[in-house]
């Protein structure tokens, strides 16, 4: 019998200052699949929440950061050996400092810089979709 695979519904906030991504990095995990990787800062759903709620709480929780949350990007469906994900993404805008509270580091990317297998594979179509989209000058 196949065991069950839980699904996460996650947001993520996708901030870009003149051209480069921010790109948060994980640090050690249980789960070694997404371990210092970058990802997009973010979390889970909680109940009742709408994924804008989510995404500012997520974001306060995380960074100290306030944040004004954009129009949706795009969602990308990635099944992990442990759970399925459902990554909403949304173009956001930083409205404050930030300080890292689950995070080990971060780094502004350029297009060039955007490397998918260096992120979270969740993210890594996210990545290339906004790599192609900052090249081609479209967002």
């Amino acid at each position: 019998m196949q065991k069950q695979s839980r699904k996460i519904q996650v947001v993520g906030a996708v901030f870009i200052k003149n051209g480069a991504v921010f790109a948060a990095m994980r640090g050690a995990s249980k789960y070694t699949y997404i371990a210092n990787k970058y990802e997009f800062p973010g979390g889970k759903i909680e109940d009742g929440e709408s994924p804008q709620e989510a995404l500012k709480r997520e974001l306060r929780e995380e960074m100290d950061l306030d944040a004004v949350i954009g129009r949706h990007y795009m969602t990308a469906e990635h099944t992990y050996p442990d759970f399925d994900i459902v990554l909403q993404i949304y173009l956001c805008e930083m409205k404050s400092d930030f300080n890292l509270r689950e995070h080990v580091s971060f780094r502004w990317l350029s297009a060039e810089e955007l490397q998918p297998e260096m992120w979270a594979p969740a993210d890594a179509p996210i990545v290339e979709q906004l790599k192609c989209d900052l090249i081609n000058n479209s967002l």
